[in-house]
């Protein structure tokens, strides 16, 4: 008996389990400029689990925090890790020359923001 409760115990920390996912992280971004506004295509990674916890959107910001655009993701991507997606339509005030991107999940809310360089 013993040895099964120590196996148990054992493999707990490495098995994910609902509620237990980590706040969502970008691994890169880009913003492609298409005549007066851009495209910003974020890759996120994130442990969803379900309905119960998942990255549910992702937030473009001035480096002073003025929100530019908000893509919203509507459901989970728990078989698709990591994973992304696009936001048309961002009006980047002339002179910007960096973005930040801040993930959101269900759960944690808002995770660490990731700053890009925009090209001249």
């Amino acid at each position: 008996m013993r040895h099964v409760l120590f196996l148990t115990a054992l493999a707990l920390p490495i098995t994910p389990l609902p509620g237990l996912a980590d706040a969502p992280v970008v691994l890169g971004a880009t913003a492609v400029q298409s005549g007066a506004t851009h495209t910003i295509s974020v890759t996120l990674r994130h442990g969803d689990t379900g309905w119960a916890h998942y990255a549910d959107g992702w937030s473009v910001q001035l480096p002073d925090g003025t929100e530019l655009g908000y893509r919203t993701l509507h459901h989970p991507h728990v078989e698709e890790q990591p994973f992304t997606r696009s936001l048309g339509g961002v009006n980047i005030p002339g002179g910007t020359k960096r973005l930040v991107l801040v993930p959101h999940d269900s759960v944690h809310g808002w995770g660490d923001p990731f700053e890009i360089t925009l090209g001249d």
